[in-house]
Order: C-alpha cells, then sequence, then structure tokens
C-alpha cells in the first residue's frame, strides 16, 4: 500500500524501528471473509457535507468532510460484497434515552461543548446513514462500547457465518475501528482496514492509528486492492439472512 497517509506523522526514528523491528509482515485476505461497517451514522458523518468545525456544532462527534470522502468507498466495498454474496455486517450504537447506561462514556466529555445546539435535528445520531443503508440480507449489530464485539452478537455470527477473515472499514480509525480490529486480531481473525473507506474527526489520530494497526494488527489496505479481492470470492459459501420483508 502507498504509505503516504502517514508519512506526514512518521519520523525518520520511527521509520528506522518499523524497518528493524520485523513488525509488519503482510498477514493477507482471508478465504472467508465478513465485511464490517463500523459506526458509519449520522453521529459520526452528519446530515450534510461542511468543514468539520462547522459538523459538530449540532452532531458533536462529526467528522466533517472526512466522513463525506470516506462515503463513496464503503458504498463501492458493500455492493461489490453483496454482488459475491459475502457477509456485510454493520454496527451502530444503542442506548436508554435517559442516557444512564452510557457508563464511562461521560466521564471523558467535557461539559465547557455541551451547550445549546446551533441547529436543531430530529435525526436519530444511530441512524446508520441512508446512502449505505442495510439491504434486506445484511446484519446489524448493536453495541454500547468502542468495540463492536464487546458485549455483542457479532462474535456470534461470524462462527455461525464461519468467517475466518474480517474486512474493516468505517469510524473512528483511533477509537471503534482500532478496537474492533484489536478485538479481531485476538480471536485469531486475518484482519483487513481499509484505509479509504475508515475516517476520523483528528487526521492525525487516523494516520497514526493506521500505522499502528498496520504494524501489528492488521493489513492497511486499499478499496481497490479490497474490491479486486472481494471479487474472487466464490459465491455460495455462506449462508446468509434470506432477507424476507
Amino acid at each position: 500500500m502507498d504509505q503516504a497517509i502517514w508519512n506526514g506523522f512518521v519520523t525518520e526514528r520511527d521509520r528506522a524501528v518499523m524497518q528493524a523491528s520485523g513488525f509488519g509482515a503482510r498477514m493477507g485476505f482471508g478465504q472467508r471473509p465478513a465485511l464490517l461497517v463500523i459506526d458509519v451514522s449520522f453521529a459520526f458523518c452528519g446530515d450534510k457535507r461542511e468543514p468539520i468545525l462547522e459538523a459538530i456544532k449540532k452532531w458533536r462527534t462529526s467528522c466533517g468532510e472526512d466522513a463525506w470522502d470516506a462515503l463513496p468507498a464503503i458504498k463501492r466495498l458493500i455492493e461489490t460484497a453483496r454482488g459475491r454474496e459475502v457477509p456485510v455486517i454493520y454496527t451502530t450504537g444503542r442506548g436508554r434515552a435517559d442516557k444512564w447506561d452510557a457508563g464511562s462514556w461521560g466521564w471523558k466529555k467535557s461539559a465547557a461543548t455541551e451547550g445549546p445546539k446551533a441547529r436543531e435535528t430530529n435525526r436519530d445520531g444511530n441512524e446508520i446513514m441512508p446512502q449505505i443503508a442495510p439491504g434486506p440480507r445484511d446484519i446489524v449489530v448493536y453495541k454500547q462500547k468502542p468495540s463492536g464485539f464487546h458485549g455483542s452478537t457479532l462474535p456470534d455470527y461470524l462462527t455461525l457465518l464461519g468467517c475466518d477473515s474480517v474486512i474493516v472499514t468505517g469510524t473512528t480509525t483511533s477509537g471503534c475501528v482500532r478496537a474492533t480490529v484489536v478485538d479481531a486480531f485476538s480471536a485469531n481473525y486475518r484482519v483487513a482496514v481499509v484505509a479509504d473507506a475508515c475516517f476520523d474527526r483528528l487526521q492525525s489520530s487516523h494516520a497514526l492509528s493506521l500505522v499502528d494497526m498496520n504494524m501489528k494488527y492488521a493489513d492497511v489496505v486499499t478499496s481497490e486492492e479490497t474490491v479486486a479481492h472481494l471479487e474472487s470470492v466464490p459465491q455460495g459459501q455462506y449462508q446468509l439472512p434470506e432477507g424476507r420483508p
């Protein structure tokens, strides 16, 4: 992969360490992948394309324009996976209306940023973006913590489908994507992270999380090479949901 995405953040010392350490070997795609779409919802994308400092006035967790730049790549991967009958699994959040079950999420939030919103909306922040809305044969997993694995049905579905690998897209690269990647790696799945199909609110966090995951937990790949791999996956490997109305 062209590593330009993190070149501006990695020092010469870091490059020497990476070269000398032996980290970063390519693990390769698996034979029975699932495509994971992590938290690509209104809360992280906003309801229109706008600079992040404008977007966070309405959506506090928005990643601004970087989210909208990633959406076409995510959509293409989803459509390719569906065409090859590869499982597409989405995650998004869910919680009580009174936020009692937010738990530790409230401990790192500054009260100074919790004033009235500049513009009101009736959109549910956990609603998956309509550009990539789940189809009838796709799977949606609800979670309350960063990792898609933590306290969710994701590992059960991967076992049921007989998956040996996951291809990870979505947001944020440094948060829920990374947490999901580490848990997938820990469960001995082959892991690929699609760089141009992931996004974060901090560009430095995005780049440095990618280089770190590429060193230790995953192959960081492009959407182009991922599409090529998905197109090579034999159809009929999985027993997917029937998708009845």
